[in-house]
C-alpha cells in the first residue's frame, strides 16, 4: 500500500474548541487527499456523497426557483460545490465562503483533479472568510445556506464557528434567507438537542440520515434540513 505523504499545512485564523491554535494538513496517497486536523480526518476524496447530498436536498426543499442564491461554507473537496452546480440552472448564483486562503490553492494545485475545474465556473464566487460574516451582513439574500465546516454544529475546526450554531447564529441565518430557503447543516452525528434549537429558532427541521459513499453505504451521517417559515 502507499504511503500517506504530506503535501503542505495552514493554519486556521482562531483557536480550536480547546483552546489551540487549529492547524489543517494536506495530504495525498496516490490519487486519494485527505485533509487533517490534528488526528480527526475532515475529509476524504474518496467518501463523497453525504456533502453532495447537502446540496441536493436543499434544492429539493427549495424547489425550481428563479435565479436561486446558495451560500455555501465550507470549500473543503468541492464535492457539494459541484452537486449545486450540476443541479442548478445557469442564472444561480453560489457564493462559496472559505476561511483558509490554502483550502483555495490546494483547489486550485495538488487537487485539481478532484475539484475539475469547478472554481472557473461563472455562477460561483469565492468569499475569503468567515461565513458567519456572511450570514450576519445578508438580509433575504439566500434561497439555500449550505454549511459544512465542523464536523457536527459544534466548533470543532474553530471555536467561534459555534456562533453559527446557538440560537443567536441560527437567528442571523433566519435573517439572511429568503422565505421559505433552507439551513442546511452537515454533520457525522445525530444531534437531537440541535434539531430542537432549531425549532426554537423558528425553523421547520428535520435531521435526515445519509451515507457517506451515497449508494453504496458507508459511515452514517446526519444532515439536518432547517426551512424558514
Amino acid at each position: 500500500m502507499l504511503p500517506w505523504i504530506e503535501i503542505d499545512r495552514a493554519e486556521i485564523p482562531g483557536t480550536t474548541a480547546a483552546g489551540d491554535a487549529g492547524e489543517l494538513r494536506l495530504k495525498s496517497r496516490g490519487q486519494e487527499f485527505s485533509i487533517m486536523l490534528g488526528n480527526n480526518e475532515l475529509m476524504n476524496s474518496r467518501l463523497s456523497g453525504s456533502e453532495e447530498a447537502l446540496a441536493s436536498l436543499a434544492r429539493e426543499r427549495i424547489g425550481d426557483r428563479p435565479r436561486p442564491s446558495f451560500l455555501i461554507g465550507g470549500l473543503g473537496m468541492g464535492f457539494t460545490l459541484r452537486a449545486a452546480l450540476a443541479i442548478l440552472p445557469e442564472d444561480a448564483a453560489v457564493t462559496v465562503a472559505e476561511l483558509v486562503p490554502a483550502v483555495v490553492r490546494w483547489a486550485r494545485g495538488p487537487m485539481a483533479s478532484v475539484f475539475k475545474g469547478c472554481l472557473d465556473d461563472n455562477r460561483v464566487t469565492i468569499y475569503d472568510g468567515d461565513v458567519g460574516a456572511c450570514i450576519a451582513a445578508a438580509r433575504s439574500a439566500y434561497d439555500a445556506i449550505l454549511l459544512d465546516v465542523d464536523n457536527g454544529p459544534d466548533g470543532l475546526t474553530r471555536a467561534s464557528n459555534d456562533r453559527l450554531y446557538d440560537h443567536q447564529g441560527l437567528l442571523a441565518a433566519q435573517t439572511a434567507l429568503r422565505p421559505g430557503g433552507v439551513l442546511a447543516v452537515w454533520s457525522s452525528g445525530p444531534d437531537p438537542r440541535f434539531t430542537r434549537r432549531l425549532k426554537d429558532a423558528g425553523f421547520e427541521a428535520e435531521a435526515v440520515s445519509t451515507r457517506a459513499n451515497g449508494k453504496r453505504g458507508g459511515a452514517r451521517h446526519v444532515i439536518w434540513l432547517a426551512v424558514k417559515r
